[in-house]
């Protein structure tokens, strides 16, 4: 019974540090959102960019691909990847102001980060070990700045400050966009990956000939849509799902599409 009892006591500092360092894990679109997107640009790559890509990553699938960024976070080697996963603000902008601001952005962040990566990746003389690293790198920035909370409000930390209840779980606003929604359709990412996958011809030429500026604006005006309508402590359930779903969809869409569009760009 003493050796039982010792045994609990001694998890107990376990337990806590986890629930302590829970709400510092933020994934963009959690792991299946991010498979969903990969996925879905894995099916649109062209040809010689598939097989630029898989020369890269081998066996390791895109979708497989696009959570080693997130996973690499226990490795403190990586620690200097953090800040390449988004880009907060301190005021919303109109779309002449995000490309005035972004032009001058000096800042390690998902833009600067994605555009040094495209560059990187075009290179012909780079190693095979800064492939493989920036080649994980823009696969999952590129899915990450369509989750509306990584382009969100600087105050608040793109949402992890905003406290509200997922049903009776008390969360915040970025994790309900990384996780709960996605995690709440109850389909794995290729089931997921199928059902959305249906962007026409006109859609997929819009997204893919828009500048990563302009994917950075869009996600931040859904983010400061998401931000007015509701308020911190709220409890968010069905009617949340119900109404935000399409947003979401278009979101994941767009992420995998306009991957492609690098890919092929980089590979093709």
């Amino acid at each position: 019974m003493k050796n039982k009892f010792l045994r609990k006591l001694a998890f107990v500092p376990i337990v806590i540090g986890t629930i302590l360092y829970a709400p510092l894990q933020t994934m963009a679109w959690g792991t299946n959102g991010h498979r969903i997107s990969g996925q879905i640009a894995d099916d649109h790559l062209t040809p010689k960019a598939r097989a630029g890509v898989y020369a890269i990553l081998g066996n390791e699938s895109i979708a497989m691909a696009s959570n080693w960024a997130d996973f690499i976070k226990s490795d403190p080697t990586y620690s200097y990847l953090s800040s390449w996963h988004y880009i907060d603000f301190e005021r919303p902008m109109s779309y002449p102001e995000m490309v005035e601001f972004l032009a001058h952005d000096n800042n390690t962040d998902a833009y600067t980060k994605l555009n040094f990566l495209i560059a990187e990746l075009k290179k012909k003389d780079l190693s095979k070990e800064n492939k493989l690293l920036y080649l994980h790198m823009l696969i999952h920035i590129a899915e990450d700045v369509h989750q509306p909370m990584h382009t969100a409000h600087a105050g608040d930390q793109g949402g992890n400050g905003f406290k509200v209840n997922w049903f009776n779980k008390p969360t915040n606003l970025h994790s309900v966009w990384d996780t709960e929604l996605i995690n709440f359709q109850e389909l794995s990412y290729t089931e997921y990956a199928k059902a959305i996958n249906h962007a026409t011809p006109e859609q997929i030429k819009e997204w893919q000939s828009a500048p990563v500026a302009k994917w950075i604006f869009e996600s931040s005006q859904l983010a400061e849509k998401i931000y007015t309508e509701i308020q911190p402590n709220e409890t968010l359930n069905y009617k949340y799902d119900f109404t935000h779903r399409d947003m979401l969809n278009q979101q994941l869409l767009k992420g995998g599409i306009r991957l492609a569009g690098v890919l092929n760009d980089i590979f093709g």
